[in-house]
């Protein structure tokens, strides 16, 4: 009988990291207007909500010579974030990335652009390296939708939890109750 695998985030912000890929200025202005801003304020709700639960975000860059930096929004709600440069699609492909995946978070809470490339080459391989990967579909993008499409299926059918962002939010949190869930609860308003 085989185990069904774990795939609730409930109560369980202390086994999560938060990976963010590839959100940068360039790549950004060639995305479709409405469903950029969407990604951008679903990413700043994850960043704000794992700064007050304490899971580390890791955020990366794809040659940001070419692609330029992380949005600038996204740093004023972590300034203190340090981005990965990498010129591998899959971030872990990238020794400096995988140093800062930590051992005891088993689950991957996985956000960026775009869906189709980086963001599902990250997905599969850290499936691969034995993390549950939760991929937040409101917070992916691809310039076509049909390749965001085409992206989450085959993530989910590797095996990634697709979810959104209020529910990440929510089942880190577990209870409606402290400060956390005050702040947490003005974000998504």
């Amino acid at each position: 009988m085989a185990i069904k695998p774990f795939t609730s985030l409930k109560s369980q912000a202390h086994l999560s990291q938060l990976v963010v890929v590839d959100v940068q200025t360039k790549l950004t202005a060639v995305m479709p207007s409405a469903a950029i801003q969407q990604m951008l304020r679903n990413i700043g709700n994850l960043i704000a909500a794992s700064q007050l639960l304490n899971v580390a975000p890791v955020v990366t860059e794809q040659y940001p010579k070419g692609l330029g930096n992380t949005e600038p929004i996204l740093l004023t709600v972590a300034p203190h974030i340090q981005a990965i440069e990498k010129i591998t699609f899959s971030c872990m492909a990238t020794p400096k990335f995988v140093q800062q995946l930590s051992g005891e978070k088993s689950q991957i809470v996985l956000a960026g652009m775009e869906a189709h490339i980086c963001v599902l080459q990250t997905a599969l391989d850290l499936i691969a390296a034995g993390k549950q990967v939760f991929v937040v579909e409101d917070a992916i993008i691809s310039r076509e939708p049909a390749n965001k499409a085409n992206a989450i299926a085959r993530l989910r059918d590797a095996g990634c939890v697709i979810t959104n962002t209020e529910s990440v939010l929510f089942e880190w949190l577990g209870v409606a109750q402290g400060d956390a869930f005050k702040a947490i609860s003005q974000l998504v308003k």
